[in-house]
């Protein structure tokens, strides 16, 4: 059973040898053992157990020239040799394309002390048997190797096999492959027998006239008991072959008679044997080799088709398990009443396909927000398309979104395809939508409304199956008085509103919220996660976190990385930045007319948070509330130098 289990592992000869050769040379006493093969004139050691020495060449040749064991006082000697089991079986290996016998090769013992020679010589035959069947394994290995798969397939078998890959049902499958062998065999039935190793039983479908359209039989019984023991292709035809080898309680159980049979074994993706496929009566005066070779091929597809659809299947389930994995890294963290509310009513909107709107400042978490209602949506298993729409300007906002088409501008040098496409099937996140220039909103609403988007340079609608989830850090309802946001968008968008606490409002979740991140990057990281003591706890609650939950998790990402102690003080949180006491400080003076101090006040503003973050432009931008983006955006409206872009 070991050999057994080795040889449905995807293995080399060398590999299924270093498994074997071990365990038999120790079973027969050996001290040093090993397989080799003839090589021109001389033996080579393919693999060796135990203590090197050199091979006794002349017994080697002796034995498998005379075909037998042989011995001398401290060698043993098994040769290897192919024994075929009746001619017909080598006209049918011959047909569908068997190779021919390996090289002679033969198993080598050497023993320590002489008497054990008396124990191999005692128990030849079953050491013979072990041989042959390891001999066979390394054959059977070494042909699946070489074994291509057949160029010139019959026209019906490459037509039944795609039809096969389009059925998604096992026992409609089961019924085509059958159907299609008895056509192409001329022959009554036809079955496949998947073996359940477990029980050691082939279950065979379709079968006709047994109840349940399934019959059980023992994995050792018949011709088919002969197919999976030897994986070779056999052929049984009642006129000239020995009665014996049919199973004929199956037929009286069946109130059957079995004139005619060929089966060939069927083998999966990865070379194990997987059953065995049988068609039974031939109309005309029996199977062939011809036969065997087409029911090969069929066996071939059908075993692919199989698998294929227990893959399906696997992956499937293995999908469903990963977007469950996924959306538990994407659920909103957080104790406090106003972010309860605020899951309650995602968990009822996600099961629609309802435009949502998300509102807060930044760092509070609408992305995250935008995951979550996706991944509790029924299009969790679609794309998750995200869009910063503060980043896109106008002359690239429509190709970004709707895609286009080659050459339809300078430098559209291939067809390109837009996010709207690109989150088809499920949810395309359009963040700082507040910040859209005018055509981008009048372009937007447009294929809201429509459902279907037309690529730059295109004439030819598109339709897309997109749920779309909006946020924005501004209030759109001052914006639409300035005439700076479309109102029919913004009641287009706005059909769902949710709207995000700044932390600051959320009391104890900042304590919540920084032992996750703890515990996240620590796990990153590789090392213990630390305590945070009484005066931490206190001044993560105090701070004001213009930031958010972004400023949060990259003050937590600071003091994983540098603090090194088991617990974490105040003083390690740093949290009081000349953002913050600049306040206190003496007041700038501004000159020019309030343009110029406004422009001033800016940029000397900005500075100071860089400076404050060291020159970490994602760290000031946090700090002063805007995304990275539109931190580099502004400063290069202000004229300041933005080469760290």
């Amino acid at each position: 059973m070991k050999m057994v289990e080795i040889l449905q592992r995807d293995g080399s000869k060398d590999e299924f040898l270093e498994a074997v050769l071990p365990e038999l040379v120790r079973r027969l006493g050996g001290q040093a053992g090993g397989w080799v093969v003839q090589a021109s004139t001389r033996w080579v050691t393919q693999v060796w157990v135990g203590p090197t020495m050199e091979i006794p060449e002349l017994l080697i040749a002796e034995a498998v020239d005379q075909s037998s064991v042989q011995l001398s006082d401290s060698w043993c000697v098994v040769p290897f040799h192919a024994r075929a089991e009746s001619a017909s079986l080598e006209r049918i290996n011959r047909s569908i394309g068997r190779p021919a016998p390996a090289s002679p090769s033969a198993l080598v013992l050497h023993f320590a002390e002489p008497k054990a020679v008396d124990t191999v010589r005692t128990n030849g035959d079953l050491v013979e048997a072990l041989v042959s069947r390891i001999g066979g394994s390394l054959h059977r290995i070494e042909t699946n190797r070489r074994q291509l798969r057949r160029i010139g397939q019959l026209t019906a078998v490459l037509g039944a096999a795609a039809d096969w890959q389009r059925l998604e049902d096992d026992e409609a499958l089961l019924h085509r492959i059958a159907d299609t062998a008895t056509e192409l065999l001329d022959c009554e039935r036809a079955s496949i027998f998947l073996w359940d190793r477990r029980r050691k039983k082939l279950i065979g479908r379709p079968a006709l006239g047994v109840e349940g359209d399934s019959l059980e039989v023992d994995d050792n019984a018949g011709v088919v008991g002969e197919v999976l023991r030897t994986a070779e292709a056999k052929i049984w035809n009642g006129d000239s072959d020995d009665e014996s080898r049919v199973n004929r309680d199956v037929d009286r159980s069946l109130e059957f008679r079995t004139r005619s049979l060929v089966a060939v074994p069927m083998s999966g993706q990865r070379d194990e044997l997987i059953g065995v496929f049988e068609a039974i009566n031939h109309r005309g005066e029996g199977f062939d080799a011809a036969d065997a070779e087409v029911l090969d091929d069929l066996a071939s597809h059908a075993a692919v088709a199989i698998q294929a659809l227990r893959t399906r299947r696997n992956l499937t389930e293995t999908r469903d398990r990963l977007l469950d994995d996924a959306a538990a890294t994407t659920h909103l963290i957080g104790e406090n009443p106003k972010i309860e509310a605020v899951r309650q009513t995602a968990a009822k909107v996600a099961k629609t396909d309802l435009t949502v709107l998300i509102l807060g400042k930044n760092g509070t978490g609408k992305e995250v927000l935008a995951r979550h209602i996706h991944f509790e949506s029924n299009r969790r298993s679609g794309p998750f398309i995200a869009v910063n729409c503060a980043a896109l300007v106008e002359t690239l906002l429509e190709s970004e979104l709707f895609g286009h088409e080659k050459g339809a501008f300078t430098d559209a040098q291939s067809t390109r395809v837009g996010k709207f496409e690109l989150a088809s099937g499920g949810t395309l996140f359009l963040d700082e939508v507040g910040d859209m220039s005018p055509g981008g909103q009048a372009k937007l609403l447009r294929v809201l409304e429509e459902k279907v988007v037309v690529r730059v340079g295109g004439s030819q609608p598109i339709p897309v199956d997109v749920r779309v989830i909006a946020a924005t850090n501004q209030p759109l309802e001052e914006l639409i008085r300035q005439k700076r946001f479309r109102e029919d968008l913004y009641f287009r968008l706005n059909v769902v509103n949710l709207s995000l606490p700044p932390l600051a409002e959320r009391g104890d979740d900042v304590l919540v919220l920084a032992k996750h991140f703890l515990s996240e990057f620590c796990y990153q990281i590789g090392r213990q996660v630390p305590r945070l003591l009484p005066d931490a706890k206190a001044a993560l609650r105090s701070h004001d976190w213009p930031g958010n939950i972004r400023e949060l998790r990259n003050t937590i990402e600071r003091v994983c990385y540098l603090c090194s102690d088991d617990q974490i003080s105040a003083d390690d949180l740093t949290l009081t930045s000349s953002i913050a006491a600049a306040g206190t400080a003496a007041r700038p003076s501004y000159h020019g007319t309030l343009s110029d101090a406004t422009h001033d006040f800016q940029v000397d503003h900005i500075q100071q948070a860089i400076d404050a973050c060291e020159g970490n432009m994602t760290e000031a931008a946090a700090r002063l509330g805007l995304h990275r983006s539109n931190l580099y955006r502004k400063m290069r409206q202000l004229g300041m130098p933005t080469s760290g872009e």
